[in-house]
């Protein structure tokens, strides 16, 4: 049984360092005009391009490329132009979508690997033969595929490489094809410039009919909405007699195509039997304590089911620290109900823990850790220390200003604060605040065996 690969996103070069030191096998970046991350894109350079890729092949790991928007016909003028320099870097696959950007690129830098993005939408065995044929060397898989339907592709396909998106963000449409963003603001989603118009507020305003036929607003209430604005509207599609989707506002608006975010740590102890050479964590656009902690959850996944271990369920919980819109499994299993929608917010949130750290030296002599302050704590917190050879949980009990002098509590962002630690490597390491100090939880030490 072989052990997947685990392929961690780095949107920046210090999300790469924290991704490579919490146990990724490989990381992916993009070129921001060619990839679908065109915001918050740290390798617009070659000198950064450059940087990531020597610091990943340092580390004895693989670094791979995304250039897999769907081009129009200026950036197909420019592509190879633009690409050669990049190629000369040498990444250890292009991330690729396009099948005509993939032709030239495979008659151009034959040596290069390309791997299909899940952008392209792989849902069949005879789907991956057909990029099989063309040279590719891997095929990412849609999201859209259930364990069962994995199996056979693997089976069908013995000779391919094949990964699996297990974490983050998940898509109303097909994979990102999507029109929403492009028709209301003309941001195009498969350019890379997606809006998320999909978790964006949506009012109902219930409606009247003219003469003519067309619906019109109501007339609101002097000095507010219209009464039925409160009201709750089930949704009943033609086909579906009796299964009823609510659409309800309150004072966030309504979320009716926001889709909760993908959690699939605990099939991969399945994927693993199934034969997936890659697990994929979506993310280019999170933080490094995202980076940190979600390759160090899978990293600990990995290695339980390739040792032959149970899935620890503790590790659902370190999951639930990281910013998210409620998660789902996606479509890996079939018993779905209207729960993989998340009707109540289209943000992000946190229900168990808060970052609220940056370590940026320990001094051993003293036993104190300078920390940059990301969010408040105080004295008294239960805390969760991570670093890449492991997590520790402690009670806070003192810190210091750094001229030496006692504070109650880290006010919040833009402060550095020392607080006294036990002798260890600290690293690249963070600091996450629960969110109640005092709910009792057994201590679940996540580790992140280098591979």
């Amino acid at each position: 049984m072989k052990t997947p690969e685990l392929l961690t996103p780095a949107g920046t070069l210090k999300n790469l360092h924290y991704a490579l030191a919490y146990g990724a096998d490989a990381v992916y970046a993009g070129l921001p005009r060619y990839s679908l991350r065109v915001r918050n894109n740290d390798f617009s350079t070659l000198e950064r391009l450059r940087a990531g890729i020597e610091a990943t092949h340092a580390a004895g790991r693989r670094f791979f490329l995304a250039t897999n928007i769907a081009a129009h016909p200026a950036k197909v003028q420019t592509f190879l132009e633009d690409m050669a320099p990049v190629v000369e870097l040498a990444p250890d696959a292009l991330i690729m979508s396009d099948p005509g950007l993939i032709l030239m690129v495979r008659e151009t830098w034959p040596q290069i690997p390309v791997h299909l993005s899940v952008q392209a939408n792989t849902v069949n065995q005879a789907s991956v033969r057909f990029w099989q044929g063309l040279g590719l060397s891997r095929v990412i898989l849609s999201r859209e595929l259930s364990l069962e339907e994995i199996s056979r592709i693997r089976q069908d396909c013995p000779d391919m490489e094949l990964e699996v998106m297990v974490h983050g963000a998940m898509c109303i449409a097909y994979s990102g094809r999507c029109l929403l963003s492009g028709y209301f603001n003309h941001r195009d989603a498969n350019q890379g410039a997606c809006t998320n118009s999909c978790r964006w507020r949506y009012r109902l305003h219930p409606t009247r009919t003219d003469d003519t036929g067309d619906l019109l607003p109501m007339e609101a209430a002097a000095g507010g909405r219209h009464p039925r604005a409160n009201e709750a509207f089930l949704l009943e599609e033609g086909e579906r007699p009796g299964q009823l989707m609510p659409v309800e506002e309150d004072e966030h608006g309504t979320y009716i195509l926001n889709a909760m975010d993908l959690r699939a740590v605990e099939h991969v102890g399945r994927l693993t039997q199934i034969g997936v050479d890659a697990l994929k964590i979506e993310g280019r656009t999170k933080s490094h304590y995202y980076a940190a902690r979600a390759t160090q959850v899978y990293r600990r996944a990995i290695d339980d089911a390739a040792a032959g271990r149970d899935f620890d369920p503790r590790l659902l919980d370190h999951l639930e620290g990281l910013a998210n819109r409620g998660y789902t499994d996606g479509f890996l299993t079939r018993n779905k109900d209207r729960t993989a929608q998340n009707y109540a917010r289209g943000h992000s949130e946190s229900a168990r823990q808060l970052f609220v750290g940056e370590i940026l030296g320990f001094d051993p002599d003293t036993g104190m850790a300078e920390i940059e302050v990301k969010n408040k704590f105080a004295v008294g917190d239960r805390l969760e220390v991570m670093t890449p050879a492991g997590s520790r949980e402690l009670i806070l009990e003192a810190l210091y200003s750094l001229t030496g002098d006692t504070m109650p509590e880290a006010p919040g962002a833009g402060y550095r604060v020392r607080i006294p630690l036990p002798a260890g490597n600290y690293h690249l390491g963070l600091v996450i605040r629960y969110l109640d100090p005092l709910s009792p939880q057994a201590p679940c030490h996540v580790s992140a065996s280098q591979p």
